[in-house]
């Protein structure tokens, strides 16, 4: 009777596991029907460079650089550079991974377009799950200067500041994102075997 039951239980647990391993096996096909759009949504942003706030006016004679024929050091308009990183949580609902292709937003200051940044980077991101992607951005004073007194000048001119304003402002208050931060425009373009989707999506932070 020993062997027999001994018998039926082998055979009962090499049935159940070759149900699961069948179960395992199965994978979903993506199709039109059961695709799920993923989503994009800022979890934070960070600082991780920071120099404080300066600005250098071609006026100013550089210590070291670069010598011209006349031997003089060339001389330019500088400004504080200034990194942030912009961290996304990324969730596929789908029942399959799916691949994520790139990933393209416009950053905003305080409703002023600063920057245009992106991912190119592929990352597939497994079904029912969520991946985190860091997404840097390099911003300088100089720079900011430009957009904020040729696209950007009517919308100073109707704050009644200037653009030097500004600038002190969000480069004093970055490290505590003492203004706000936007994320526009976004899009991110997802692939399953044949199928496609641009999902867009906005931000705002903190």
């Amino acid at each position: 009777m020993r062997c027999k039951s001994f018998a039926l239980t082998a055979l009962s647990l090499g049935a159940l596991s070759l149900a699961l391993l069948g179960c395992v096996g199965m994978q979903v096909a993506p199709s039109q029907d059961n695709f799920k759009a993923p989503t994009v949504a800022l979890s934070h942003v960070e600082v991780p460079y920071y120099t404080g706030y300066w600005y250098f006016a071609n006026t100013v004679e550089p210590t070291k650089g670069v010598k011209d024929d006349k031997g003089a050091i060339k001389k330019d308009n500088v400004g504080a550079p200034m990194q942030m990183a912009f961290i996304f949580n990324i969730t596929n609902p789908a029942p399959y991974p799916v691949e994520m292709s790139s990933l393209n937003f416009t950053v905003l200051f305080d409703g002023f377009e600063v920057n245009t940044v992106g991912s190119s980077e592929t990352m597939w991101i497994p079904a029912g799950k969520t991946n985190q992607l860091r997404v840097p951005a390099m911003f300088d004073t100089r720079q900011t200067l430009l957009t904020l007194m040729l696209p950007g000048a009517y919308k100073v001119k109707e704050l009644k500041v200037t653009p030097w304003d500004l600038l002190e402002k969000w480069w004093t208050k970055a490290p505590d994102f003492g203004f706000a931060v936007n994320v526009s425009g976004g899009s991110a373009v997802f692939r399953a075997d044949s199928i496609t989707k641009v999902v867009p999506f906005e931000a705002k932070f903190p």
